[in-house]
């Protein structure tokens, strides 16, 4: 068992899949070390994309509304590592700041909520989603669809829907599970939805130079999931995807490669450009190369859509 000689601060978002989130990480910390209950002290810092609920991430600076508070307080050691969902984490990091690990991948489905399946909703049915992923799927799914912003966490959305907001909305299994709500909606086959990159994945973060830290948060991190993680995260990379921008992609280790799996779509639903190709653990040169490609062969409305 390693001694501390302080408790450690970890740094959280304050909703209540985010705290889930750093309990379970805090969990595996002392499982792993043979820790007591005072070994992590959880920190709440509240971020711009908690306090703005009105208005679609992209318009108001994108993913770095969840990640910059958290991060501010790493460069200012007030926290000593940082737990994000993976999909809400950008796509370029800090070069002080560390991806150090990763728990293990949880459902990386989307579940419909409100209709038993897309067939199920009303002709012109309304769709509550603040992710162009998956207002572009839904879209293409049903062209009669009119998709409205639900922002906010998972109680907020689903209040919206029980007030009559919305037919449906589409949210996270691994969400809805860690939260207790594994009864909520019925999950999407990820032929009919690819997911988000990084869905599903909670990233561990902490500074660069900080080799003791970064050597006990690997003592807990997920290997499968870490390299296919990294892998879609090549992809965005290669596309220089924003929030503006559909995007899916899923990497799954397949005899020892990972095959990946990636998407970007029209905001209409109309044009899909997709590809998948195994590539070796650690790959992400190909993985780039590959978000690439799908630019090259898109239209000029849908390539715009990363050059802005």
């Amino acid at each position: 068992m390693q001694k501390l000689s302080r408790p450690l601060r970890l740094g959280t978002r304050g909703s209540p899949l985010a705290l889930a989130q750093a309990h379970m990480t805090r969990t595996a910390l002392r499982a792993r070390h043979g820790w007591d209950e005072n070994a992590v002290e959880i920190v709440t810092v509240q971020t711009s994309g908690d306090r703005i609920q009105d208005r679609a991430l992209a318009e108001i600076g994108g993913k770095a509304l969840w990640t910059k508070e958290l991060d501010r307080a790493l460069l200012a050691d007030e926290i000593d590592f940082a737990v994000h969902s993976m999909k809400d984490v950008e796509t370029i990091r800090p070069a002080e700041i560390r991806i150090a690990a990763m728990l293990p991948r949880a459902d990386v489905r989307d579940r419909l909520v409100g209709a038993a399946s897309f067939e199920a909703l009303p002709g012109q049915p309304v769709v509550g989603t603040s992710s162009p992923r998956r207002a572009a799927q839904v879209k293409r799914l049903r062209p009669d669809a009119k998709v409205v912003l639900f922002r906010g966490n998972v109680a907020t959305r689903l209040a919206k829907l029980a007030k009559g907001e919305a037919h449906a909305t589409l949210l996270a299994a691994a969400g809805l599970d860690r939260l207790g709500q594994s009864d909520v909606g019925v999950a999407i086959p990820i032929d009919l939805m690819l997911p988000a990159p990084s869905q599903g994945a909670v990233g561990i973060e902490t500074l660069s130079g900080n080799a003791a830290m970064l050597d006990l948060l690997a003592t807990i991190s997920d290997t499968d999931t870490f390299d296919c993680v990294m892998a879609e995260r090549a992809v965005l990379v290669g596309l220089g995807g924003t929030c503006h921008s559909p995007i899916a992609a899923l990497g799954r280790l397949e005899d020892g490669q990972i095959h990946l799996r990636a998407e970007i779509i029209s905001p209409d639903g109309q044009e899909t450009i997709g590809d998948a190709l195994r590539i070796a653990r650690s790959d992400v040169a190909t993985a780039e190369t590959m978000g690439r490609s799908l630019l090259e062969r898109a239209s000029p409305t849908l390539r715009a859509l990363f050059e802005a």
